[in-house]
């Protein structure tokens, strides 16, 4: 059975990427483009990753992550922060909130994948 990620990105362009490049590689993948949306997209769609923007509008990332950690039903499901914040404070910070994997803008597409693989 394929495993399941919710993808969690304001940006268009990157959550058409982002999908397109799990569905290549056989994943099932959901776009949230909303962070408000997250957390209740999270409890429908029962993601194997949730694959997390951190500078979004409304809400953050980081935020969000605090958010699925403190929840009983979700704080399992891994999440990978993707961000254009490149700093070791924001990597610090960004795992200390829960990230299992942080990965920095630009993407590198054998970089993500490699990422995702070692999550799954």
């Amino acid at each position: 059975m394929a495993k399941r990620v919710l993808v969690v990105e304001d940006n268009e362009l990157n959550s058409k990427l982002f999908c397109d490049l799990l569905r290549a590689h056989e994943f099932v993948a959901e776009p949230v483009r909303d962070g408000r949306e997250a957390v209740a997209r999270a409890r429908s769609f029962c993601p194997d990753l949730i694959i997390m923007d951190i500078q979004m509008p409304h809400v953050t990332g980081h935020e969000l992550i605090v958010q699925l950690k403190a929840d009983a039903e979700l704080r399992t499901i891994p999440v990978m922060a993707v961000t254009a914040y490149s700093g070791r404070d924001d990597e610090e910070r960004i795992r200390a909130a829960g990230a299992e994997a942080y990965v920095s803008k630009p993407i590198s597409l054998a970089r993500f994948m490699d990422a995702v693989n070692a999550l799954l």
